[in-house]
């Protein structure tokens, strides 16, 4: 994102020139920044949320001793013109906090990066952020791109792909049950 005018070039850009379906922003320069990506309907704006790289503990959990500025990003950007329009980034490697932001926003998706090579757990992320209601997409792409090099590429990659289809599959189960 960027000011108003040149957040609205950039979601002209990507939702009507590239044809994209969503595309992930940041909620740090405020609502003017995300609110021109918010105006297309049947398109998804990604706010990130709580990421889940190391570094995300330098600014998103600051508190003021009554919340933490990941959650009063998700509440505030709740009341924005165009919200339904939201997901949020929320990083499996933090995943003893997604039952405290599905409360906050039961019914957005949750793109969650960080299964795998970050150590996110795909069981801890789905207990505590998967609702009948609606999903989360799971990302995780270290772990398969560089599973394996050379002719043993496709192979292991597979495996390894396949594998987190499987434990999906499982944990997807359960909820129907």
């Amino acid at each position: 994102g960027d000011i108003g005018n040149t957040s609205n070039k950039y979601a002209k850009a990507f939702f009507e020139t590239l044809s994209f379906d969503s595309i992930t922003v940041s909620p740090y320069m405020g609502n003017d920044s995300v609110e021109p990506f918010l105006k297309y309907k049947n398109k998804h704006t990604i706010l990130l949320g709580l990421t889940s790289n190391n570094g995300s503990r330098d600014f998103q959990f600051f508190s003021n001793n009554s919340t933490t500025l990941f959650k009063e990003v998700i509440k505030r950007s709740k009341q924005w013109q165009g919200s339904d329009n939201l997901m949020y980034v929320v990083g499996a490697t933090k995943s003893d906090y997604i039952n405290e932001i599905r409360a906050i926003v039961p019914n957005s998706f949750l793109l969650v990066p960080g299964v795998g090579f970050q150590g996110g757990s795909l069981k801890k992320t789905f207990e505590n952020g998967a609702n009948k209601k609606i999903g989360l997409l799971v990302n995780s792409s270290r772990s398969i791109i560089y599973a394996g090099k050379g002719s043993d590429f496709l192979e292991k990659s597979y495996t390894v792909a396949k594998s987190y289809q499987i434990e999906m599959e499982d944990l997807i189960s359960t909820l129907n049950h």
